[in-house]
């Protein structure tokens, strides 16, 4: 599980990271991070579930998580193709322990990432793996 000590070290360290940064829109980069926008990882569903993982990411980099089976909420910070991802409280649902694992190694993923690109409609994050999202165009 992700610390408190974790979380306000990583947003003390974006916080200094984007204010030393000069020129950069604190709200938003004007380089195609998707704000505003709702994505859906490009996995596959889990057997006998419905859900697969998305992220609901607000104008000013605010997410609400809704993964495998826990939820949560967290927040990005971007910077050109840098960007930093820091977990908020994640919701455990009384999940099954297989599903539970899956959610937890999917944030560890996000929280560990630190580029990002866009091509068209999809958008990876990279760090220790690669995790691809496909934007909600509907």
């Amino acid at each position: 599980m992700i610390s408190v000590k974790s979380v306000v070290r990583v947003a003390a360290f974006a916080s200094v990271f984007l204010f030393c940064i000069p020129g950069i829109d604190r709200a938003k980069a004007d380089d195609g991070f998707p704000f505003g926008m709702e994505m859906t990882l490009d996995a596959a569903r889990q057997p006998g579930s419905k859900r697969v993982p998305d992220l609901d990411i607000g104008d000013n980099g605010e997410v609400v998580l809704e993964l495998w089976c826990k939820g949560g909420k967290g927040q990005f910070s971007v910077a050109g193709n840098t960007v930093i991802f820091v977990a908020g409280p994640i919701e455990d649902r009384a999940c099954p322990p297989a599903r539970a694992q899956l959610d937890d190694d999917l944030v560890a993923a996000l929280s560990e990432a630190t580029t990002w690109k866009r091509q068209g409609d999809y958008v990876s994050f990279m760090g220790s793996r690669t995790l691809r999202f496909r934007i909600n165009t509907n």
